[in-house]
């Protein structure tokens, strides 16, 4: 890192997402049905995945197969092959895409069954008429992995239609502002939505995405601004192109965020009206339960949707990872230059023959299907006939860090870091309450007792 900055006299830009070790979904564990529990069968007991998001406001909810989606990720980050084999690998499972940054491609929308529209900062390639065919639509605030930053993309990937969608010179590095010109604060975020589901005639759910950092008194603010939905990223979260310095240094973890986000939404009354929908880091169907456990609605993927469609794969006779881009396959992170060699990440057209779309969207479909049945699996081992009952009771941590943030017992215990001790001194506060009115009251007695005797002496 310091020679790659003493060479450019920058900061260094990359993709991925933070490398740093931080507590992490493998510390966390279900406690499965035994006598305790009433198991569900696997093969002649239903276990329900259907998700419905957005029915506080909207006229048309969005309904899912399953709770899992693919987020947000733009044409331009992205090659025109990806776009359409996530939509059309989404849309085979059941579920939904997201445009991200940039505006709609045609292709997308024409393979996507269900679609969110991204309306961000920049408002680069925003189109109303694009809007009205969206099934929701999205505030894009903030992301997990650069939390109080804009978009990024790279001058090599804006190529000439990339940069007449979003009216910018070919080219030339893009840049997304941190903050939405239309609004400074919630006030002005509630005046924006409502004018979004006027002009949409509230058919759709509006859906505010927030990177996690003050959570709990961000989502208190969000959840004010009359939004169906609030999409929460952690972390763990993944970018086409970003600062190192933002990756490893800005933002929480998901584990940790989820429970502040609940507890937000407790406190002002709309837990059971607003949707929460969780992303960052989330590889397999147990990340999915674990982030429904804690209590997420749905989650959203994007980089292991990217991993689906072979990126970071060697490709044996078509890509030389070491020869092209310096790192084994597995190890790169080199989206922002454009060079990917799978074809997802580029706008090279040579590259971006190697991603064949019908192959790729299947491996789409093919890795969501086992995600919902990892997903299903550990539902049904914990007594479970919806995904949706699963709850923070099901869940042990294995270490203090990951109780502490998740808010589960430590494995073999009842002990809650944080939250354990908060019980016992208000337990505490209590019976030294309960003591000082026992005191209070024998003080009385004896004072009571006192005034007797020297009543008594006074008559004789």
């Amino acid at each position: 890192d310091i020679h790659v900055k003493s060479e450019l006299g920058r900061y260094r830009m990359r993709g991925f997402s933070i490398f740093k070790p931080i507590p992490h979904w493998d510390e966390l564990v279900f406690l499965p049905g035994t006598l305790t529990r009433f198991v569900i069968e696997g093969y002649r007991e239903k276990c329900d995945t259907k998700t419905v998001l957005g029915a506080r406001f909207a006229k048309n909810p969005l309904e899912l197969d399953i709770p899992i989606y693919i987020t947000g990720m733009s044409f331009g980050a992205l090659s025109l092959e990806a776009k359409m084999a996530l939509a059309k690998g989404a849309s085979m499972a059941g579920t939904a895409t997201c445009s991200g940054e940039g505006g709609m491609i045609p292709p997308e929308r024409d393979y996507s069954t269900k679609w969110y529209y991204q309306c961000i900062q920049s408002r680069y390639g925003f189109n109303p008429h694009h809007l009205m065919l969206a099934d929701a639509c999205e505030f894009f605030i903030g992301q997990g992995c650069k939390v109080g930053l804009g978009g990024h993309l790279m001058g090599q990937k804006v190529t000439e239609q990339v940069a007449e969608m979003r009216s910018l010179p070919a080219g030339i590095d893009q840049r997304s502002p941190a903050r939405h010109p239309d609004w400074l604060g919630p006030d002005d975020l509630s005046l924006k939505v409502q004018e979004i589901r006027e002009a949409t005639d509230y058919r759709i759910p509006i859906q505010l995405k927030l990177g996690a950092s003050r959570v709990y008194d961000d989502v208190r603010m969000a959840a004010k601004c009359g939004p169906d939905i609030i999409y929460l990223d952690g972390a763990e979260g993944g970018t086409g192109a970003g600062p190192h310095v933002a990756t490893e240094e800005t933002g929480i973890p998901l584990m940790a965020a989820i429970p502040e986000a609940r507890r937000a939404l407790e406190d002002v009354g709309l837990a059971d009206e607003i949707d929460l929908v969780v992303a960052g880091g989330i590889r397999n169907g147990a990340d999915v339960a674990k982030c429904i456990a804690l209590g997420a609605k749905a989650v959203a993927i994007g980089h292991s949707a990217l991993m689906a469609l072979n990126c970071n794969k060697e490709i044996p006779g078509v890509t030389d990872y070491e020869g092209t881009i310096g790192v084994p396959a597995g190890k790169c992170y080199h989206c922002h230059t454009g060079r990917c060699p799978v074809g997802v990440a580029t706008q090279d057209p040579e590259l971006r023959k190697r991603l064949v779309v019908e192959d790729a969207a299947h491996r789409v479909y093919n890795f969501l299907t086992a995600m919902t049945m990892e997903l299903q699996m550990l539902a049904r081992a914990c007594g479970k006939t919806s995904v949706h009952s699963l709850e923070p009771e099901d869940l042990a941590a294995l270490t203090v860090e990951a109780a502490a943030m998740a808010k589960v017992p430590l494995a073999g215990t009842t002990y809650i870091p944080g939250v354990t001790e908060h019980e016992i001194l208000g337990e505490v506060k209590r019976l030294l309450a309960l003591k000082a009115e026992d005191e209070l009251r024998d003080h009385h007695v004896e004072n009571v007792e006192h005034l007797r005797v020297l009543g008594s002496q006074g008559e004789r």
